[in-house]
């Protein structure tokens, strides 16, 4: 398994397990956790929101059950998203973080993300929360998700810790991270920018993008992955590259994102320790540059 540092700082496998969903899976949770560190999986993804808490409270008990498990994993969890609102207030912000450690049975967390930009926040408050999480040893390092880089330029006026990731939403049909990149001084519709020339940014400053949703084809929208019908050049490109390299069509798909000299962290949402395997056995090619850029003109972009 392909390694990185996230930000710098936390050494984690390339490929990391998202937790969102395995209060759903019908495969015991330690056949998934077992299938994970097989493969080099060492980092988990949770948020408090997934599944009302559930999906912590249930990876938290396998970890009591296997305590010389938590010096050998990293712990990811999102805070600040509430019904109806975002709230990244230090009350909210230190309240949901004891509500995860209590669910995971953890005495601290690797890495707290801020979930969704809070329009109200005011950085002043969210440094003072991230100031007593890390004095008290609850939280070892900080980042976001879904933030532009003037909203953590924005945070930085006041926090002081580095701020190491930022989770995007990226995928082969979901490319807006680069395809702007590729259209700088064009007029036509790839070439607006939604995100503030993300993706540099976070290079520059050596923030780890960690992609989410990187085997659907949008918001939530459903894998295009095996979607013939929606995405016919994509897949006949993606079987293509799989006989290429002797994969199958996830791997190679996985390997696109992890390409990427930014050295992109994928998020997989996988409950299923077949899938798992084959997103891992991306890990293990680097695609050419020419084979890169024909899975992106076959996710239905041009270049100019």
């Amino acid at each position: 398994m392909k390694r990185l540092t996230v930000g710098g700082k936390v050494s984690a496998s390339a490929v990391a397990m998202g937790c969102m969903r395995i209060t759903d899976s019908k495969v015991p949770l330690d056949e998934l956790i077992g299938t994970a560190l097989e493969l080099g999986i060492d980092f988990f993804d949770h948020a408090d929101i997934y599944s009302g808490g559930k999906c912590e409270e249930v990876f938290g008990s396998y970890l009591a059950s296997n305590p010389s498990l938590r010096e050998k994993i990293t712990i990811q969890t999102k805070c600040g998203i509430r019904r109806g609102c975002y709230d990244f207030s230090k009350e909210h912000i230190i309240e949901s973080v004891e509500g995860s450690l209590r669910r995971l049975q953890t005495d601290y967390v690797d890495i707290l993300l801020l979930h969704r930009p809070d329009t109200l926040m005011e950085p002043e408050e969210v440094a003072a929360a991230f100031d007593e999480l890390e004095s008290a040893g609850k939280v070892r390092f900080f980042g976001v998700s879904n933030h532009n880089p003037m909203q953590i330029e924005l945070l930085k006026t006041a926090v002081k810790q580095p701020l190491i990731a930022d989770q995007l939403q990226f995928s082969l049909p979901e490319s807006g991270l680069v395809t702007s990149g590729l259209n700088v001084n064009m007029k036509n519709d790839e070439s607006f920018m939604h995100d503030g020339s993300a993706l540099e940014y976070m290079r520059i400053k050596g923030i780890t993008i960690q992609a989410w949703s990187p085997f659907q084809g949008g918001f939530f929208k459903g894998p295009y992955v095996g979607d013939r019908e929606k995405y016919p050049a994509l897949n006949e490109k993606l079987d293509e590259l799989a006989g290429k390299y002797g994969v199958t069509p996830t791997a190679v798909a996985s390997a696109w994102i992890l390409r990427h000299p930014a050295k992109i962290q994928l998020i997989s949402g996988s409950v299923s320790p077949e899938r798992i395997r084959e997103i891992a056995a991306g890990a293990d090619i680097e695609l050419s540059r020419e084979d890169w850029y024909s899975l992106y003109l076959a996710a239905g972009f041009r270049l100019p």
